[in-house]
């Protein structure tokens, strides 16, 4: 399917690019003979002119200007909307994988399961599975952006090898979004992945769509967000190649899909899909704050009630259709050939609050404010956890899906959050969360930021500190599957104390951010044996102690642009977290506009981390997990690419990971799992106005 999509995709693309071509050069007027003309006949040839002017209709050509953009975290405290940003900006880290900032451990390609590469802890709240090793493929109400458009938008995109493998990543997605009404928006996502790999067993087929609303009353009081969204994420469970695939003694390796893998057939299987309605209401006086093109930028409420109504059911599943030859698994409970561990959880939300302003009656710009929101979250979750028995009847064995545990919890949650600005120099803010009644009673999360912003030449400072207690998720305390056994195992709450000074510089492009991060009861995978594979929760009995400092900067000499990000995360307890000491990504690029309508840029980047001890992967549970004590040579990943923006179309070619060869054949971040080989790619972002 995705082949067609590409072959009709740049049919289209090459067929639009030809009538936009066209379709930029204007017609000439023919200029009327005044030399020819005279007093009386010049006069009536003005008035023609003028006539015509006067009946012709206005040409308006629609741009990116036309649409604003959102999402429900800007719309929590006040209604603000931003221009939409169609530039080249990080274009070419398209994939989730590779986000400058945010890097991944993973098995080999998109679409696989995946783990943070440096140390960053999720700062929620309540129930949790304990399952976010495909996370990243999904959507979510977190992910949705609200539009206002006053004309219907299209953006299509895709992503995907270009020569020699070329079905090794594709990547399509589809955002359509316009108004049935000034005041109401609808929109709808769709992503696929349907990439091979580069090894046997690595094709995934990932689907997610969302349908999203926006309403906004006339008046400006009333809103109303609401989304429905689906995905169905499928990743093969290949447990590795059996051999070294980098540095080969033996035998070359000419045809990497024709490597034996230790599993041909299982997979694993994860469904996430729901409802979500928030309305929220302005009482009392509202203001208006205006940006510097005079345009309304926000409406200022000083009284709001909201309520949030969330809907979702989650459904993971394990298949296994094979005798386990390799010995992949530590060992089977319930069936010895055929595996179908299933979970399914269902969870109901409702979340009701309050919120209170008090300002000034000036709001050219926000000072002595104070802003108090206070709430109260019911969540009620059920889940279901099924496997596959054989059973005995006389000599034949039968197998049977059976139900292992079930359970109804809730939980009661307060919520609290607080902000005070002095001025538009300082501003405090803090937020407050309590589990007070249910299964993660005891559960909490105290955060709290200070500003302090010097100008647009000083730049600003965060200082900010937070504390959070979680109960362990359901993974790592009472999980029954085939192969995977924890009951009761004892693990308890884990508490983070954090500590942070952040220094932001506009003008100077500079960011600089340090954290010192105290955790008591790190929870984490480990095998029990010395080189083994018998995952089993874990938690550490000492304090951990950890500092990460991140440095952002960019340089720009003319038409010469550089950027860089640099982190070093150091702990005493280096081995169990397994997350490099340094970390870098680099990008230098030239930019310039050819032939007066090509907004182009030619450059190279490269991500480099220290050598660490690399995790195992627990096939079955998708948890990464301390076992065989193994440190891989690591090497940068250069990637030269060029980019640029033709009309209303971004396109970008690349050659993902060029030096392949030059310092090493290859790399590894998981154990067991090869990376991705050097890969020519190309990608189109196509936008419509109409």
């Amino acid at each position: 399917m995705l082949n067609r999509l590409k072959y009709i995709f740049i049919t289209l693309f090459v067929t639009a690019m030809g009538q936009t071509a066209f379709a930029q050069v204007p017609a000439r007027p023919t200029a009327p003979d005044t030399a020819r003309m005279g007093r009386g006949s010049r006069t009536q040839s003005i008035d023609s002119v003028r006539k015509r002017q006067e009946n012709q209709g206005d040409t308006i050509i629609y741009t990116s200007k036309f649409i604003k953009v959102t999402n429900e975290r800007l719309l929590n405290d006040s209604t603000q909307i931003f221009p939409l940003d169609t530039g080249l900006t990080n274009f070419e880290n398209y994939s989730p994988l590779y986000q400058p900032r945010t890097p991944y451990i993973h098995l080999g390609s998109t679409g696989l399961p995946m783990r943070t590469l440096l140390f960053e802890p999720a700062k929620t709240v309540g129930f949790d599975v304990g399952m976010h090793a495909l996370d990243p493929y999904m959507i979510g109400p977190k992910d949705i952006l609200y539009y206002r458009a006053r004309v219907a938008y299209t953006n299509l995109s895709f992503y995907s090898g270009a020569f020699g493998n070329p079905n090794a990543e594709q990547i399509f997605r589809l955002v359509h979004t316009q108004n049935v009404k000034p005041n109401w928006n609808f929109t709808f996502n769709f992503n696929s992945t349907g990439s091979r790999g580069f090894y046997r067993r690595q094709n995934v087929s990932d689907l997610n769509a969302a349908i999203a609303t926006w309403y906004e009353s006339k008046s400006k009081r009333y809103n109303l967000l609401g989304n429905l969204f689906f995905n169905n994420v499928k990743a093969p469970e290949s447990g590795a190649v059996t051999r070294d695939v980098f540095n080969v003694t033996d035998q070359p390796i000419f045809d990497k899909q024709q490597l034996e893998t230790r599993l041909s057939s299982s997979y694993t299987n994860y469904r996430n899909n729901g409802f979500y309605l928030k309305q929220f209401y302005y009482v009392g006086r509202i203001d208006t704050l205006q940006n510097a093109s005079k345009e309304v930028a926000k409406i200022l409420p000083t009284q709001r009630i909201a309520h949030t109504l969330y809907y979702n059911v989650q459904k993971y599943r394990f298949v296994q259709n094979e005798p386990d030859n390799f010995k992949v698994f530590p060992d089977y409970f319930f069936n010895s050939t055929v595996s179908q561990d299933s979970l399914a959880v269902t969870n109901i939300r409702n979340d009701f609050s309050y919120s209170f302003y008090l300002r000034g009656k000036s709001v050219s710009f926000v000072k002595n404010e104070v802003k108090l929101d206070v709430g109260l979250t019911h969540d009620l979750f059920h889940f279901n956890q099924y496997i596959v028995d054989s059973l005995q009847q006389g000599t034949n064995l039968r197998n049977q899906v059976r139900k292992v545990q079930g359970s109804t919890n809730q939980n009661i949650k307060l919520n609290a959050r607080f902000s005070y600005r002095f001025s538009d120099k300082v501003g405090l803010e803090g937020d407050f969360q309590q589990v007070v009644q249910g299964y993660n009673f005891g559960d909490y999360l105290y955060d709290a930021k200070l500003t302090l912003s010097g100008g647009e030449k000083a730049g600003r400072i965060v200082f900010g500190a937070y504390v959070q207690n979680n109960e362990a998720p359901l993974i790592y305390k009472n999980w029954i599957s085939n192969h995977y056994v924890f009951r009761n195992t004892g693990i308890g709450k884990q508490q983070i104390n954090n500590l942070s000074f952040n220094y932001v510089n506009e003008k100077l492009k500079l960011d600089l951010k340090a954290e010192y991060f105290l955790v008591s009861g790190y929870q984490y995978f480990q095998s029990q044996t010395a080189n083994g594979i018998d995952a089993v929760p874990t938690q550490l009995g000492s304090t951990l102690n950890l500092l990460k400092v991140a440095l952002g900067k960019r340089f720009d000499i003319g038409r010469w642009h550089f950027e860089d990000y640099f982190v070093y995360q150091r702990s005493d307890y280096q081995s169990t977290i397994r997350t490099p000491e340094f970390y870098n990504y680099a990008n230098i690029y030239f930019t310039r506009t050819f032939f007066g309508v090509l907004n182009a840029a030619i450059g190279v980047n490269a991500r480099y981390n220290t050598s660490y001890t690399a995790p195992n992967y627990a096939i079955g549970i998708g948890q990464f997990y301390n076992s065989t004590d193994i440190n891989f040579l690591t090497y940068p990943v250069i990637t030269p690419y060029i980019k640029g923006t033709l009309f209303r179309t971004n396109l970008f070619l690349m050659y993902d990971y060029a030096n392949q060869g030059l310092q090493s054949n290859g790399y590894y971040t998981v154990n067991r799992y090869p990376m991705p080989d050097k890969l020519l790619k190309f990608g189109v972002s196509w936008t419509f106005y109409n």
